[in-house]
């Protein structure tokens, strides 16, 4: 299969995975011919990107860090979390910790995979994806750098949950801390909002709330909400603002067309310590898909050809296969760039 952009969708095509609603129900079946209706509706719907079947790449397959089914339970936990918060009810804390020990678990026994960026985003469930992408790469950067257990849980506890200010409404007189006022500009930050729900949950622990508070804090103190410079941020902070920020790159909403995940990671080097500790943004980049398996490239040999393979301690060269026409017939090459050390690939098709 092959990784597309909406745009370069063909009529009579097939599509090669499900695409979801923010719940987690299946709106769209994997292998369902699109028709030109579909296809409008799912630009509608804010969908970019999709995988499509193609017969010449039937054995692709993306490796997945952690599966379509718990990334399906994460969405559907954060989702219903959200309705209770929204209807004033307590954090449902048990459902959270068992989603976050299911990742965790898969992120452990899929240690040699690279983490792919290569889901299909509606407008419905575009936060709810962010969540759980940004908690997958958070925890496989602590895995990394060799955190224990309770850090790695807290860490993604904290990272499925960083934007959950973002759904709560204004911040309450009497959860104001001294010092401040309503209209301070700290308070309005959905980092704040999001902190102050989560260090009163008895389920979810003071360091996972400050993940939520600082992940947009930058090394250089040019962040928000409060400007702390790299000692006052926490380590496992500094891991989800790598992912998070990664995400938001790479994503393609309503308003701007995502980067390319090879671009996104050249524009995180080149913050590297402005906005990101350097030993984060080095074990971050040693998890990441720099070209992602079913996307269509070009080489410097002039060869047209789509990604199938990764090489874990060299995620910028991966293996292609090209081909070409001969007839009536297609004629394929793997090229395998981790041996073939003067190709390169030279363009990434959108």
């Amino acid at each position: 299969m092959r990784y597309v952009f909406i745009d370069k969708v063909e009529q009579g095509e097939k599509l090669g995975r499900h695409i979801f609603a923010s719940d987690g129900r299946i709106l769209l079946n994997e292998g369902v011919t699109l028709t030109i209706g579909l296809i409008s509706k799912l630009r509608q719907m804010g969908v970019s990107s999709l995988f499509v079947k193609d017969d010449r790449f039937e054995d692709v397959e993306v490796e997945e860090v952690v599966s379509e089914t718990t990334r399906r339970k994460a969405v559907s936990a954060v989702a219903h979390s959200i309705q209770y918060i929204q209807q004033d009810k307590p954090l449902d804390g048990k459902a959270i910790s068992d989603v976050v020990d299911l990742m965790i678990a898969e992120v452990m026994v899929n240690s040699d995979v690279l983490f792919h960026l290569t889901d299909i985003r509606t407008k419905d469930n575009q936060l709810f994806v962010h969540l759980v992408n940004v908690c997958i790469m958070s925890v496989m950067v602590g895995v990394q750098v060799g955190l224990n257990k309770k850090r790695i849980q807290e860490l993604a506890t904290g990272a499925l949950l960083h934007d959950i200010g973002k759904l709560v409404g204004s911040v309450r007189k009497k959860d104001i801390p001294v010092g401040y006022d309503r209209d301070d500009e700290l308070m309005k930050h959905h980092s704040w909002k999001g902190f102050n729900l989560l260090r009163k949950s008895a389920d979810i622990s003071t360091l996972s709330a400050h993940i939520a508070l600082t992940h947009h804090e930058n090394v250089d103190g040019s962040g928000e909400p409060r400007g702390m410079e790299s000692n006052d941020i926490h380590f496992l902070a500094k891991i989800v603002a790598v992912a998070n920020d990664y995400d938001h790159l790479t994503s393609r909403g309503e308003q701007a067309k995502g980067m390319f995940p090879h671009e996104a990671c050249e524009q995180i080097m080149g913050l590297t310590n402005v906005r990101y500790d350097h030993s984060i943004v080095w074990k971050f980049l040693r998890c990441i898909a720099f070209y992602p398996s079913g996307t269509q490239v070009k080489l410097n040999t002039g060869a047209i050809g789509v990604v199938t393979g990764q090489h874990k301690g060299l995620p910028q060269r991966p293996i292609v296969r090209t081909f070409w026409q001969n007839g009536d017939d297609f004629l394929f090459d793997e090229v395998d760039l981790a041996r073939e050390t003067t190709v390169f690939i030279t363009k990434v098709f959108s």
